[in-house]
């Protein structure tokens, strides 16, 4: 299924594109800081600023720029040579949004040291926001992914109603209009949402309302053996009660 859903331009696949690029910016990077790769290692580019009239140390933080060029290499190396094409240009612009959702959200990390808990010194470091939340921002950036086609020259990106600014460097863009992900199609690679797992208590992306597509659901009870109660015996053993109880499924019509 995704890999007929990447074949095509749409919002989807911009989004696969940019969050895979974000992960290789940030697990390359997070091996640099670790030391688990020779050719790399933390960025130790310290610099002293004075703030507020105390001195600010820089440690050494984490390499984001070999993570980048590295993702840059890996992403978007087989697309160099086809830069016409729209749809090379979209994947490389939507490679860049990921790569840019992590390197312009780098956070800075300060520890105080000094007697009895004083600040005397304090050493400060850039540290890769959470990826959680590099996925959170992508998803905010897909929910307003922007449409575009290519320029009559070909050479860049424009979007497809003027009234809609053209697209930043950290924007998701698309070309095609997303097919309907809510029945079974074979032809676009969609499984449909029949059979989902959903909960009818929420209005987000898992809600029953939202995931059935409208079509409603059927609840169904079960009683579930579980292991609880467990307890340490020396030694060197674990000790488990069974309980049974019960859990409501819902599933999309």
């Amino acid at each position: 299924m995704l890999s007929k859903v990447l074949k095509k331009d749409t919002r989807e696949s911009a989004f696969v594109y940019a969050i895979t690029a974000a992960g290789v910016v940030y697990a390359v990077t997070e091996a640099c800081s670790m030391g688990k790769l020779l050719q790399c290692s933390c960025d130790n580019h310290i610099q002293d600023i004075r703030r507020d009239g105390e001195w600010e140390w820089g440690g050494c933080g984490d390499n984001v720029n070999y993570g980048y060029l590295k993702s840059k290499e890996f992403m978007d190396a087989r697309k160099r040579k086809r830069r016409g094409d729209l749809t090379t240009r979209i994947q490389l612009h939507n490679n860049e949004a990921g790569r840019q959702a992590v390197k312009e959200f780098m956070r800075t990390v300060c520890k105080c040291h000094g007697l009895s808990g004083s600040c005397t010194l304090e050493t400060c470091w850039r540290k890769m926001p959470i990826f959680r939340n590099v996925g959170t921002m992508l998803k905010e950036k897909f929910d307003g992914a922007i449409q575009v086609q290519s320029s009559n020259d070909g050479k860049r990106l424009e979007t497809v109603h003027p009234t809609i600014k053209p697209p930043s460097v950290q924007d998701i863009v698309y070309s095609e209009t997303s097919p309907n992900f809510c029945r079974r199609n074979k032809k676009v690679g969609s499984m449909g949402t029949k059979g989902r797992l959903c909960d009818p208590t929420s209005i987000g992306v898992g809600g029953c309302d939202l995931l059935c597509c409208n079509r409603g659901y059927k609840s169904e009870t079960i009683r579930l053996r579980e292991n609880c109660k467990c307890r340490f015996v020396w030694c060197c053993e674990v000790h488990c009660q069974t309980c049974e109880h019960d859990k409501t499924f819902n599933r999309c019509l």
